[in-house]
């Protein structure tokens, strides 16, 4: 049975490096049911409409190894509603409810998967393309390359390694941040 007395926050791209919101506890979780992907063409915070950016996304099957937050019970609404403009740019995004795992227990958290009727989903891009469409783009919140390799990071520093983020960082030549 999940903990549901609580907030929680699943972050599996940038919210795993920069949350942006006070939280009372972050933990490694896992979700199941979805994967992370660069399946969201980025027209705001990493590339423009006339040069799409690739952001991360949770898209359906497998799992997801990513970092759960706790939230205060009084932060809990101005979190969603930092959350929510965030991550709803342009409704790219579904906020749902899932039970994720972490050490030792299960909680509900909130988590924003792709919508796949969105016109910004990508859809399931070889890791050449994905290489292709980061390569260059930048957005309001930045350069898409330095928003990859953030997130390889952090991977790295969660023991996540070799996946098919770090094959696309080296199809990039892994620059330097």
């Amino acid at each position: 049975m999940a903990e549901q007395d609580n907030l929680w926050v699943f972050g599996y791209g940038s919210l795993m490096w920069r949350p942006g919101f006070d939280y009372l506890e972050a933990q490694p979780a896992r979700l199941h049911g979805f994967h992370r992907s660069f399946c969201v063409y980025s027209w705001h915070h990493r590339g423009t409409r006339q040069q799409p950016g690739l952001v991360l996304g949770l898209d359906r099957g497998g799992s997801c190894l990513g970092r759960a937050y706790r939230i205060a019970p009084e932060n809990a609404g101005a979190v969603v509603d930092y959350l929510d403009e965030r991550e709803m740019v342009t409704a790219v995004y579904r906020p749902v409810r899932h039970v994720v795992r972490l050490p030792g227990r299960m909680v509900a958290a909130r988590a924003y998967v792709v919508d796949r009727g969105h016109p910004q989903y990508a859809g399931k891009l070889s890791l050449e393309e994905q290489a292709r469409q980061i390569d260059g783009a930048r957005g309001v919140s930045g350069v898409n390359i330095d928003y990859l390799a953030s997130t390889v990071a952090h991977l790295d520093e969660m023991g996540i390694s070799d996946g098919p983020l770090h094959r696309v960082w080296r199809l990039l030549g892994a620059p330097s941040a």
